[in-house]
């Protein structure tokens, strides 16, 4: 497996600072894994409720979660705050993949980084839905530029 390109702060377009919780922390001392991807959910739900795009009891449309995975590089422990950097590799016509960075506070480099794809379905239905008009408009400033997501996507190669 090729080790993972970390993305640093400034590629993300949208940031939600997150104090961790001492509920947070395993026996080990640090977060547990499964608390990343709720600080992935949170950030790119908490973006989406303020932009109005996102009316989680009322909306026509929902976001599944269909894929994630996250690269862990440093661990997170109580208490810290962690900023937790968000932005978009692809929209699609009725999914979107979400890109977010965790970090420690004051730091550049992610302590792990990851994405998900939601699928956006009628709530009624669960059927997929084209993305409306809203949700577009909020996704639209954390849009990476097609040829920066490549780049940013390449992973290193040591030798050939």
């Amino acid at each position: 497996m090729s080790k993972p390109r970390t993305l640093l702060r400034q590629a993300y377009a949208h940031f939600l600072p997150i104090t961790t919780r001492w509920m947070d922390n395993d026996a080990y001392g640090h977060v547990n894994n499964v608390v990343y991807y709720s600080y992935f959910d949170t950030v790119v739900n908490e973006y989406l409720i303020r932009c109005g795009a996102l009316d989680i009891e009322h909306g026509a449309t929902i976001g599944l979660v269909v894929e994630t995975q996250c690269h862990y590089f440093s661990p997170l422990a109580f208490p810290e705050r962690v900023d937790a950097g968000l932005r978009v590799a692809r929209v699609g016509s009725s999914s979107v993949r979400y890109e977010v960075g965790l970090f420690k506070e004051g730091c550049d480099t992610p302590s792990a980084q990851g994405h998900f794809v939601h699928v956006y379905v009628d709530r009624a239905t669960r059927r997929p839905a084209v993305l409306n008009e809203a949700l577009r408009a909020a996704l639209a400033p954390l849009v990476v530029v097609e040829a920066e997501a490549n780049r940013d996507n390449d992973n290193d190669v040591d030798a050939q």
